[in-house]
């Protein structure tokens, strides 16, 4: 019985030993299932995320393309088919009027009590010529192709009173007015004031030009050449406030040349052709090369003399070192990747930086390869509007990834964020300045149906972009590539001396880019706020300055990181990034500068449009070169620290 028994015990222990055994190897096999599912489910999120990183490189690439040939075909439209034969009508459009002093006061050219013609044509602008003011409409001037007139009669008109107390205003103010034809653009004062001794006094007379002199070069069937002059003894008193009767009239002549069509901008370029004007450009691209050169050998020197000396004696002397108390950059390796505060507001204000970076690269380089021309009106403001637009791809997608880099959950709001850090103040700038124009009714004021055209272009445009981006950034699965971890609890930071505050190290961060940048931005502010005549065209000069300001922003925001690593300050993050973006800062000062000592600009009008474009401008600045420092910074904390050995 006993022997039975032990039989049957032992019977029973095999079992279970043996459904014990088929139970493991189930879960076994159920975890390698487990495993390879997994690994399947990886694989197809890591396709997934390599799909949605090429169809967004795609994409961008042919918005991009799409861009370059609409910018492309919009200068062939506008410097070809200028056929003509003798006696064609080609029409001469007034464009605006305005203080000679003032380019954002441009009024309607009808606006003045000028002739019109019976019918009066406007022609059809593009986004861009509206979002630049213009407004071209027909005149009562008919000037054929080879047709010359002498003296021709435009209109006879009796002006009031009130329309000569209009023009008066004008001619007092320097009144200028645009025109083109055949798409050269041509200007001419309205009038002159005159100094008059009587009675022993000086009276001033205004008067008004009513004779218009058209000399207008061709060759075979193409205009080449035009310009307009004003007759200085056909003119009318507008001195005293009383009725005046005015026959205004014009000349026309044409007069054959060998110049080549391709070549007939040429004379709109005069002023950046000058060996003068070139030698000013190459001499402040000289001179900031050679400091670019000098802040580049004191670096060098720098790194070969102090921190490699440091990055060897921490990598080689480690069991040294633990015997002695760790000072200096090495001490704060457990802090220095510690999140920013804000980090949602910091990845928002990276994510505009870089849009903002790539839209002035793009910019640069269409003007480069001749996308800008006088004759393509509109044309660069056009490029500005489809290029942010389809740059926001870029934004959303460097946004979402650093947010994600520095563990953020809420990437929706982080989007949000993202459009409005630079939108926000460039929309609340255009509403307001909007609003200014339209109270004086100048041309700025744009009309319903292109603030219409630029909110479908932002909501069907760009926010679906900047959703993509971000998407892709949701799924780009990076880390932050941190050499060291980061301890619990924060190391606290020493008592500084005051120049190592925030404010005084972004003033020594700004005023060298600033430097190597002055002339360039007088020109650029005086073609930009000059009067028609200055045209900015030197495109490669200004590709040239862009890439040393982008060099000295890099070594100057490095090396004040590593100062403020040096003092055992671990809060990096935001102080390389307003450092980067301080030359923002300076570039605005230089504008109270300029508009007060080195331009006649005055009216609330213009004030507005000055500084409030211009702040803008400056905030763009801001942001592009912080996200430049603090992206050259991160790379140089990643080198040392990832250079030594960290516990």
């Amino acid at each position: 019985m006993e022997k039975s028994h032990w039989r049957r015990r032992s019977g029973s222990k095999k079992s279970e030993k043996s459904s014990r055994g088929e139970s493991g190897e189930k879960k076994s096999s159920s975890m390698s299932a487990a495993l390879k599912e997994r690994r399947r489910w990886g694989k197809e999120i890591k396709t997934e995320i390599e799909m949605a990183r090429r169809m967004a490189e795609c994409s961008a690439i042919c918005l991009v393309a799409f861009l370059i040939m609409f910018c492309a075909s919009q200068v062939r439209s506008a410097g070809s088919n200028h056929q003509y034969k003798a006696g064609d009508t080609i029409p001469l459009y007034a464009n605006k009027a305005g203080p000679f002093h003032n380019p954002s006061e441009t009024y309607a050219y009808n606006d003045l009590p000028y002739c019109s013609p019976d019918q009066v044509e406007q022609k059809k602008e593009s986004l861009g010529e509206v979002l630049n003011g213009y407004r071209l409409v027909s005149t009562a001037y008919k000037l054929d192709f080879l047709a010359e007139k002498e003296s021709e009669v435009a209109c006879k008109k009796k002006l009031t009173k009130e329309e000569v107390s209009q023009f008066r205003a004008a001619v007092v103010r320097d009144y200028y007015f645009q025109m083109y034809y055949d798409d050269l653009p041509i200007w001419a004062f309205i009038g002159k004031v005159e100094d008059k001794h009587y009675n022993g006094g000086i009276v001033e007379q205004y008067h008004l030009f009513t004779h218009l002199e058209f000399e207008i070069l061709y060759n075979k069937g193409h205009v080449i050449e035009i310009t307009l002059r004003t007759n200085p003894n056909s003119v009318v008193d507008l001195t005293e406030d009383e009725e005046v009767d005015v026959e205004f009239t014009y000349t026309v002549r044409w007069k054959e040349t060998d110049n080549l069509f391709e070549k007939r901008i040429d004379k709109y370029l005069w002023s950046s052709t000058l060996p003068h004007y070139r030698r000013v450009h190459w001499f402040a691209v000289m001179n900031s090369c050679l400091t670019v050169l000098i802040v580049l050998g004191c670096l060098l020197t720098f790194y070969v003399r102090v921190l490699e000396k440091d990055i060897n004696k921490y990598a080689s002397d480690e069991e040294l070192l633990d015997n002695q108390e760790e000072r200096g950059w090495k001490s704060i390796h457990g802090d220095v990747f510690r999140y920013p505060k804000h980090k949602s507001l910091f990845a928002a204000a990276i994510g505009s930086g870089t849009q903002l970076f790539v839209l002035s690269i793009f910019i640069i380089m269409l003007g480069v390869v001749g996308v800008f021309q006088p004759y393509s009106r509109g044309t660069l403001f056009t490029a500005l509007v489809f290029v942010y637009a389809i740059t926001s791809v870029i934004a959303g997608y460097t946004t979402v990834s650093l947010y994600y880099q520095l563990e953020g959950t809420n990437w929706v709001r982080n989007i949000l964020l993202t459009g409005c850090v630079f939108g926000g103040p460039l929309l609340l700038a255009f509403c307001f300045l909007n609003f200014v124009a339209f109270t004086y009714r100048v041309n700025a004021a744009l009309p319903l149906g292109t603030i219409l055209l630029l909110l479908s272009i932002w909501l069907f445009g760009a926010s679906p972009l900047l959703l993509f981006g971000g998407i892709a950034g949701r799924n780009s699965g990076s880390d932050l590539q941190a050499p060291c971890r980061t301890t619990k609890c924060p190391r606290e930071i020493p008592t500084l001396r005051w120049y190592r505050g925030t404010l005084p190290q972004m003033a020594v961060a700004g005023i060298l880019p600033f430097g190597v940048i002055y002339v360039e931005t007088y020109y650029l502010l005086a073609s930009i706020w000059g009067w028609g005549h200055r045209i900015y065209t030197i495109y490669g000069i200004l590709l040239i300055v862009f890439i040393i300001l982008i060099i000295i922003t890099v070594f100057v925001t490095v090396a004040l990181t590593y100062f403020q690593l040096a003092a055992e300050d671990h809060e990096w993050w935001w102080r390389s990034f307003f450092c980067g973006g301080s030359t923002g800062l300076f570039i605005y000062g230089y504008c109270l500068y300029y508009y007060y000592r080195r331009s006649d600009m005055s009216g609330f009008l213009q004030t507005s449009f000055f500084f409030g474009y211009m702040g803008c401008i400056c905030y763009g600045i801001f942001l592009m070169l912080g996200t430049i420092g603090f992206r050259a910074s991160l790379f140089f904390v990643r080198h040392i620290y990832g250079s030594i050995k960290c516990e």
